[in-house]
């Protein structure tokens, strides 16, 4: 398993009248943490697509159990509990700064062949980098 935390600060335009988040900002404060996660083990989306790899989100789940409200600093844990395939599964855990647990989410990725268009396995040095975390 690999996990990977980053913080995020929401935002006043981020928010509705009520200085809640607003739901659909979820999905990128997920996209934030997945990018930050390759960063990590030092891989960006730029580099996998100037490589030729790209990986669009296939599915999106999101739970809602506490509002993310404005100013506060939210903790956004993004989490692999498999070794990928052709999909790529992230969950995610968003704290806020008392450290509840305020949402739940995944996602479903491909690795996509940009010349051919069709799946594809993940890049070696992805894989390489990303196989020391699971025994």
């Amino acid at each position: 398993m690999y996990s990977h935390s980053t913080k995020i600060r929401v935002r006043y335009g981020e928010t509705d009248q009520m200085g809640y988040m607003y739901y659909g900002n979820y999905a990128q404060y997920y996209e934030v943490g997945r990018v930050e996660m390759l960063r990590s083990l030092g891989m960006s989306y730029s580099s996998m697509e100037a490589d030729g790899i790209m990986m669009p989100v296939l599915e999106l789940k999101c739970k809602y159990i506490k509002p993310a409200l404005y100013d506060q600093e939210i903790t956004v844990k993004t989490i692999i509990k498999t070794l990928p395939g052709v999909r790529i599964f992230f969950e995610y855990e968003l704290y806020n700064e008392n450290e509840e647990l305020i949402n739940i989410g995944a996602t479903t990725l491909v690795f996509v062949d940009m010349k051919k268009n069709k799946p594809t396995n993940p890049p070696e040095n992805f894989m390489e980098k990303l196989s020391v975390f699971f025994n």
